[in-house]
Formats: structure tokens, C-alpha cells, sequence
């Protein structure tokens, strides 16, 4: 999926603009424990922002930004009446500085103490009463001033019913360009308001369709499980859920959160490609499974049977269906119980093939359609059952969420700051307390990771693990030649 990639736009009824089902169960699934807002890390270079950085210069051009874009200027509006999901409005009362923050790293200022920080801030719920994101400029970067040229972070944190991986990543390019001095670009105008007779009212209509758009669901759903039952009996469907064993990261999680992040080079990631005729995905997947095989096999944790990771699948291209989050998953085992890396991702490989090719066959569209028939309390019931399944011993879902962003390839300013690094950074959910998301950009291969400090305490571990992974699959490489 292209960087710059923008899918259907979100409903409008009047003026209003409503969640779909899949945007607003991120609203219904939301807890103190489990925030679910998602974030990045930008490391940037202020020596190429013209006129010099300084943070009100820094403010300004953001604030001329968001002008056109609307996203960042809307809020969340419902009414007690209304039996759909919440709208988005423009939030008349908006301010820049309620959003926008400025803190100094403790020195040394280095990655530790820059993923202390990120960890606290990942941490913090946003506030619903206002529009869904914040970002923090943080300076002291490895001590260096950026009035003078040296470097800044900027952490930004859009609430899941906001923002898709796609999505966000294309939000994230309005902010940039090409060119350091690119100018802004035309103001762009909001949703408007809504009434609460208004958001009721439309809520009602939509309510009343959903008996005729379920009778339209039950048939690709009973097609898609006849389709997969024939794949199970046949050797080719995906894992299953509830096929994954346990880890010391498959219980409920906390509300403390713990960052870690990598950098890899692109160009090695696509040699291993090359060499043994698999895709990106296939090379991240297996650089994932040999440092959590590591991880596990260090602490004698190692499961015999395999890790499976959930898979998010963007459906920008295939779906017509309305909302910001258009996504669909697919289950992929990591074959960690392979000890060989080369051997490893072959099997990787053949079996995201098999899980592609049954994610293909599922409806693009058919998680959105479900979630769109189910009610806030629905979401609410189904959260506190399955915590509690948690604290009972029950066999997770999956592992770990696992997601490849791809990226622009070619140098990026944003706000004239040029692009060094950029961090993707998922949430994670009871039963699931790891996420590990990467994005190519400019040569390189990002790498977030998150969990909880009472989860996963040593994450820095995984992190740097992952130099390690990529070299054992080069030398795998080099002796396949020979």
C-alpha cells in the first residue's frame, strides 16, 4: 500500500460525519489498561528548516498545516438519544496549544532516556473531549541544541478511531513534503457542527437500516465459512485463532507502557529478499520470529509450538465501505520452533502465501459489516469476558500484532525539518501485550516496538536483537552461495 494512499472518506449525514462501526469499536474497547490511541516517533533534523529552529517558528508552520486538515481540528459529538455510532464535528473552541506540548530530555538525552519518556507519554489516555491527538516536540536530543542546528523528536499520539496504519501514515505525509521551503497548503474547512436532535435523529435512520444490511452480511459470512472449513480439511487456511501457546506477554496488560526502537538497513533487508525470491513481509516476519525465538529461548520461555502473529491487511483499495479504519487480519505463524533462519523463512514464507491467499478469499469488507451491527455495549461485555478469560489461563487470540507500513523512499522535510527516522508505534490489547510494527522510509527499515514495563521489562532486548536477526539471514545468504 502507497504511503500516500487515501481510502474512502467517512460518512456524511448534513454536515456530520460518523464513525463507522470498526472506527467507533476502538471508542467501545477503550480502558484505563488499554488506551487505544496510536503513535510515531519522527527523529528530526532542525538544520534544514529555514530560518532556523525555534519552537514558536516550529508551532506557526504546524499551525498552518492543520489549517488544511481537517482531521486535527475535529472532535468527538454524540447524543444520549442516538442509537448509532458518535459523529465527528469541528470543535469550535480549538487550540493549538492544548495539543501541541514542549518538553527537554534528561541528559545524557540518549535513546533510553528518549524511550523513557515516549513509554509515560504512550501511557496517558487522550481527552474525548477535545480532538483526538497530541504532539510533543521534544528537545535535548543527545544533548544537542536545535537552535543550532541540532536535533528534535517529535512524538505524535491519533486516537485508533481516528487513524488506520494507511491512514495514519498519510495524515503523517500531509505534514511533510519534498522540499524544505515547501509552502503550506490552502486552508481546508471541518464537518461543521451537529445538534443533538441532529446526530439522533440521522442515528435513528441508520439504526433502522441495519436489519436489511445484516440480512445482506449472512451470506458471505456462511460462504467464508464454508470456504475456510474446506481449507482446514484441504492443508490451506491460516492459522486459527486460539492456536497460539502462551508467553509471558499473553495476559492482561497494564496501563504503563515501555518503548524500544530500531533501525535497519533497507537495502540488507531486500538482499535477503532477493537471494532467497520472498517478499519484504516474509524477511520482516521472519526478522521478528528470530528475535522473539531468541528472547523466549534466553529466558527458557521457548514454546514448542509456534508464535502466531495477527497480521493487519489494509483494504483501502478494496473496500467501499465508509470509515477511517480499513483493515482486515490474517493470522501468520512465525515458526519459531525452527532452529535454522534460512529454513525458517522459507517455511514463513510458504505459509504467508497460504495466508494471503485465504485472507484474499474472506470479504474484504466483512469486519466492517459486523462491526457495524454491534452496540457499545456489546463491545463493553465482550472486553470484560475475554480479560477475565485471561486471568483464567485461556489460550490467547495470537501473540503479537506484527505491521509493515511501507514508506516514501525519498528524502522527507517535516515542517523543514528533514526526516531521519520515523517510529511507528501500535497499541496493544488484554491477551496481546506486544506490538511490533515497522515502516520503510529512505533506505531504512524503522522498527517500534511496545508492551509493558510489568510485561516485557527488558524490551530494549528484543530491539536490539534485530541488527543480529538480519545478520543471521545475510550470513544465511552468503552460505547458500558458496
Amino acid at each position: 500500500m502507497d504511503f500516500l494512499t487515501v481510502g474512502p472518506t467517512t460518512p456524511t449525514i448534513g454536515d456530520m460525519q460518523r464513525l463507522s462501526g470498526l472506527d467507533a469499536s476502538f471508542l467501545y474497547l477503550e480502558t484505563a489498561k488499554q488506551p487505544l490511541h496510536v503513535c510515531s516517533i519522527l527523529e528530526l533534523d532542525t538544520s534544514t528548516m529555514p530560518g532556523g529552529y525555534t519552537f514558536d517558528r516550529f508551532r506557526d508552520a504546524f499551525d498552518l498545516r492543520i489549517k488544511a486538515m481537517p482531521q486535527f481540528r475535529e472532535k468527538l459529538a454524540d447524543s444520549r438519544f442516538n442509537l448509532d455510532h458518535p459523529v465527528w464535528v469541528d470543535d469550535k473552541d480549538f487550540d493549538i496549544d492544548r495539543h501541541l506540548h514542549r518538553i527537554g530530555l534528561p541528559s545524557p538525552g540518549g535513546r533510553r532516556e528518549l524511550a523513557e519518556i515516549c513509554g509515560h507519554i504512550a501511557s496517558l489516555p487522550l481527552d474525548r473531549s477535545r480532538p483526538l491527538w497530541e504532539k510533543w516536540v521534544i528537545e535535548n536530543v543527545e544533548g544537542t541544541d536545535p537552535q543550532e542546528g541540532g536535533r528534535i523528536v517529535v512524538m505524535t499520539k491519533v486516537h485508533h478511531a481516528g487513524v488506520d496504519g494507511v491512514s495514519g501514515a498519510n495524515l503523517m505525509s500531509q505534514l511533510c513534503s519534498t522540499e524544505a521551503d515547501a509552502p503550506p497548503p490552502d486552508p481546508v474547512d471541518g464537518p461543521g457542527d451537529a445538534s443533538s436532535l441532529e446526530i439522533a435523529v440521522s442515528g435513528a435512520v441508520k439504526y433502522a437500516s441495519r436489519p436489511l444490511k445484516l440480512i445482506n452480511t449472512i451470506p458471505s459470512t456462511l460462504s467464508t465459512v464454508v470456504d475456510t472449513a474446506r481449507r482446514a480439511v484441504g492443508g490451506n487456511a491460516m492459522t486459527a485463532p486460539f492456536a497460539a501457546p502462551k508467553t509471558p506477554w499473553n495476559t492482561n496488560v497494564t496501563g504503563h507502557r515501555n518503548v524500544a526502537f530500531t533501525q535497519l538497513d533497507l537495502d540488507d533487508v531486500k538482499t535477503v529478499k532477493n537471494h532467497f525470491g520472498v517478499k519484504v513481509n516474509d524477511v520482516v516476519m521472519a526478522l521478528v520470529s528470530g528475535v522473539l525465538r531468541k528472547f523466549l529461548d534466553d529466558r527458557g520461555e521457548l514454546p514448542e509450538n509456534s508464535l502466531v502473529a495477527m497480521v493487519p491487511v489494509s483494504v483501502h483499495d478494496k473496500s467501499d465501505r465508509p470509515g477511517r479504519n480499513q483493515v482486515s487480519g490474517m493470522f501468520s505463524t512465525l515458526e519459531t520452533s525452527i532452529d535454522d533462519p534460512a529454513d525458517r523463512l522459507k517455511a514463513i514464507a510458504a505459509a504467508n502465501s497460504v495466508a494471503k491467499q485465504h485472507s484474499s478469499a474472506i470479504g474484504a469488507t466483512l469486519l466492517q459489516d459486523w462491526t457495524q451491527f454491534a452496540a457499545p455495549a456489546v463491545f463493553g461485555v465482550a472486553m470484560r469476558v475475554y480479560a477475565a478469560s485471561r486471568l483464567s489461563g485461556a489460550r490467547p487470540v495470537h501473540n503479537l500484532v506484527v505491521s509493515n507500513v511501507p514508506g516514501p523512499q525519498v528524502p522527507l522535510y517535516y515542517l523543514g525539518c528533514e526526516v531521519d527516522a520515523m517510529y511507528p508505534l501500535g497499541p496493544i490489547f488484554h491477551g496481546s501485550g506486544l506490538n511490533i510494527t515497522v515502516m520503510s522510509l529512505q533506505g531504512t527499515l524503522n522498527v517500534g516496538i511496545v508492551s509493558c514495563p510489568e510485561l516485557v521489562p527488558d524490551l530494549w532486548d528484543m530491539a536490539d536483537d534485530f541488527k543480529a536477526a538480519l545478520s543471521e539471514l545475510l550470513s544465511a545468504t552468503k552460505q547458500a552461495t558458496r
